[in-house]
């Protein structure tokens, strides 16, 4: 099975250097970029406002548990927001390729 794995980022340089050490690790085939955004959260009781970016890497079930755990590790937020979606379909060519890329 595959999957889509979201998270954001506090900048475009974060979440390129998160992005890299993902695929040179090979625990997502590709991780798109997309920002700035904008996001509203409560953290701490409190509604924040941030400009943020996110990070959507495609990767395989089997890689969901290290994939978590490298952006923990390599995130500079204290809870990152790690979000798993399962992908239902797509081009057997695109998919082919991603479960070579994260083998």
């Amino acid at each position: 099975m595959y999957l889509q794995v979201l998270t954001t980022t506090s900048s475009a340089e974060a979440a390129e250097d998160l992005a890299s050490g993902i695929v040179d690790a090979r625990l997502a085939a590709c991780v798109q970029l997309v920002g700035p955004i904008r996001s509203v959260y409560r953290w701490q009781g409190a509604v924040q406002v941030e400009q943020e970016w996110q990070c959507l890497a495609k990767t395989t079930t089997d890689r969901l548990d290290e994939l978590t755990a490298h952006i923990k590790a390599h995130h500079s937020y204290d809870v990152p927001e790690i979000i798993a979606t399962p992908i239902v379909g797509g081009s057997p060519e695109y998919l082919s390729w991603l479960r070579e890329e994260t083998g």
